[in-house]
């Protein structure tokens, strides 16, 4: 009679032999040491474009032009190029519509994003099927530039600072992960508030959005960085100069290399600064106002995209 000996677990043989070659373990002192030269390397490749743009930019005349260019450290930092571009207007006036245009786009389109998302996330609302329907294909039915432009002027929005907001104030995708993340709320929470009373705006405003504070701030900050950023819009709709925002003024002079003239960034009488500083200093002004709020946002970045993202 032959008897069955038992089955043994096989053995990770290619991880032993990982292992026991020297200075090859995953967790040995010259592997790490590789991972933190690979790391440091990433980090010196983001941060020296940013540290140039902003040295330039604080960078005195004399050694932007013996340079020929960027400057990696300057060696008497001054604020003439930012002072140059903010006196004569042009700047000023165009960061403060950018502003103007963020703060306002990005309320209007979080109040109509997050009751949309909240109208489609109840199964029982009327009408939510074809309009989900809707929704689904205008993401991948896009209108043309000539039609939109027709539309906006149909509705008289042409040099009009709701030409810059209201062609994009809902964006579909923003939608749809502000849905899934209401469709997985619990909804004994729900129920419980409508046996208690409460209508279904105040269920929104007490029950749902202090649950969704994470994936609010990661859309909110979503449709901010999106009207900053954006100057197609006021290339095609705006005629007069005087409305650019800031990104068009950043296109014009940086871009498409313009010369700003003395009329337009300096004082009267004052020299301009070389036009590398000058461009720097828009620059970095234009980056200014999205890393200042990004650090109040970061900890929502992680949980409000995973969450709203992998659900429904």
């Amino acid at each position: 009679m032959t008897t069955l000996s038992p089955t043994r677990p096989r053995r990770d043989t290619r991880s032993r032999t990982y292992s026991a070659i020297p200075g090859r373990s995953p967790g040995s002192p010259p592997w790490r040491a590789v991972k933190s030269l690979i790391v440091l390397v990433c980090v010196l490749l983001v941060l020296l474009p940013f540290l140039a743009i902003v040295s330039t930019s604080l960078a005195d005349a004399a050694q932007v032009n013996e340079t020929g260019g960027f400057v990696l450290w300057p060696d008497h930092p001054t604020l003439g190029s930012y002072r140059a571009i903010l006196q004569g207007g042009l700047v000023s006036r165009a960061l403060l519509v950018s502003i103007g245009v963020t703060v306002v786009g990005t309320a209007l389109s979080l109040l109509s994003s997050v009751l949309l998302a909240y109208g489609l996330s109840r199964p029982d609302s009327y009408g939510h099927k074809p309009v989900l329907m809707l929704l689904l294909l205008s993401m991948f039915f896009v209108p043309g530039v000539i039609p939109s432009y027709l539309l906006v002027k149909e509705l008289g929005l042409i040099n009009s600072y709701w030409s810059l907001i209201l062609p994009t104030m809902i964006n579909a995708f923003n939608v749809i992960v502000l849905r899934s993340f209401f469709m997985g709320l619990p909804g004994e929470i729900i129920d419980a508030a409508r046996i208690d009373g409460a209508g279904e705006l105040h269920i929104l405003w007490r029950v749902v959005l202090p649950l969704s504070k994470a994936s609010v701030a990661v859309i909110g900050l979503f449709y901010a960085v999106t009207y900053w950023n954006a100057f197609f819009n006021a290339m095609v709709y705006l005629n007069e100069s005087a409305k650019w925002p800031m990104q068009m003024v950043l296109r014009t002079y940086v871009v498409n290399n313009a010369a700003i003239g003395a009329g337009e960034a300096s004082a009267a009488g004052a020299a301009l600064p070389p036009s590398q500083a000058l461009q720097a200093a828009i620059l970095v002004l234009s980056i200014l106002p999205i890393v200042i709020v990004y650090p109040f946002l970061q900890r929502h970045m992680n949980k409000g995209v995973m969450v709203g993202a992998v659900k429904g």
